[in-house]
């Protein structure tokens, strides 16, 4: 069954927003980002402080494909708002873990995790901000993907193999996202 989808994405006073083929950018609070999206068969209008997605003969998928444009868009308005804030935690028993960020290299290093010799790795995205205080890690981006990549990167690199989990806690993990604590 086609049926008309239509979509309105209110932008805030003083954010700029334009479209450049498939290219969705937002500046607002001296902050820019630009986001690609699939929009074949899609009509994007800009009209004042709104951009309004629709389509004439829409199927289910046109209307789920609407609904994630708006939902990423809203996302990005958030964030150029108020920085999305990620905490991580720092669980050892066995042995004492030092961290390290090298700023030049834009890497994080977890020394002595399980008394391995070599520090294991985790890049920092570009984008990111990340703080380190005693056992708490903040990571900052004004863009939800990039911060949330960055989290999961870090609890990865801390990812432990061939050890029962019962016996072997130690890593680094997630316990607060944005919007929620875990």
């Amino acid at each position: 069954m086609k049926i008309e989808i239509n979509e309105k994405i209110e932008f805030p006073e003083g954010f700029e927003f334009g479209i450049n083929n498939s290219e969705i950018y937002v500046k607002g609070n001296s902050k820019e980002t630009k986001k690609t999206f699939n929009l074949r068969g899609i009509n994007v209008e800009k009209s004042g402080n709104s951009l309004t997605l629709s389509v004439k003969n829409g199927t289910k998928r046109h209307r789920k494909i609407i609904k994630t444009i708006a939902a990423h868009l809203k996302n990005i308005i958030q964030g150029l708002k108020e920085e999305f804030v990620y905490k991580l935690e720092i669980a050892y028993v066995h042995f004492p873990v030092t961290l390290e960020i090298n700023k030049e290299k834009r890497e994080f290093y977890i020394k002595n995790f399980l008394g391995e010799k070599r520090p294991r790795i985790a890049k920092i995205i570009p984008g990111a901000e990340v703080i380190i205080e005693r056992n708490i890690i903040t990571i900052k981006s004004h863009d939800k993907e990039i911060a949330g990549q960055m989290a999961a990167n870090l609890e990865k690199a801390t990812k432990i193999k061939n050890r029962d989990r019962r016996k072997f806690q130690d890593g680094i993990f997630i316990t607060e996202k944005p919007g929620r604590k875990i």
